[in-house]
């Protein structure tokens, strides 16, 4: 009885290290393929110049790494880079309005997120931070008013679903 409790227990042992490993591996992996690209992309920069789409890689890179000034540069310079179609800038000033928003610069936020939507109408990405920014600055109702917009176009849309139904509590008066 004791020899198979030790047995089980030995086992689920290796079965955690096991999953533990497995991430671990994983993590390594993944961490090695952003700092390859990131590399990559650094080495193209200082050479010379970069399209559109490799300022927008370098600078969400950057806005992952937390490097928001870094990364504001870069995702400029992706707007004005010779081969920037309409089709690609809306995620750029989506980009750009939460590196401000990262900042707490909300009103250019703001900007950033109303010029991508101005591009693309039925970004719900766009949308939801437009509504998350207008939190921040205690407009309530704007929020509200972008998280409905994002579900009239995304149903299922979690984050905005909950966004949403959290600011309707506290615009309905309690009585």
């Amino acid at each position: 009885m004791d020899n198979s409790l030790a047995i089980f227990y030995l086992s689920l042992l290796l079965a955690l290290l096991a999953v533990a490993g497995w991430a671990v591996v994983r993590q390594v992996f993944k961490t090695r393929k952003v700092e390859s690209v990131l590399s990559r992309l650094q080495n193209k920069l200082q050479n010379d110049k970069c399209t559109t789409q490799e300022y927008y890689e370098l600078g969400s890179i950057y806005l992952d790494k937390k490097l928001y000034t870094q990364a504001i540069s870069l995702l400029q310079k992706a707007l004005k880079a010779e081969d920037a179609g309409e089709e690609t800038l809306a995620p750029i000033y989506n980009a750009l309005g939460f590196a401000y928003f990262s900042q707490e610069q909300y009103d250019v936020a703001i900007r950033n997120y109303k010029e991508a939507l101005k591009i693309v109408p039925d970004y719900v990405t766009a949308l939801n931070n437009l509504g998350h920014v207008y939190e921040k600055k205690k407009l309530t109702a704007q929020a509200l008013e972008s998280y409905e917009e994002a579900l009239k176009r995304e149903p299922d849309n979690a984050t905005a679903k909950r966004r949403a139904e959290s600011l309707r509590k506290r615009l309905v008066p309690s009585t």
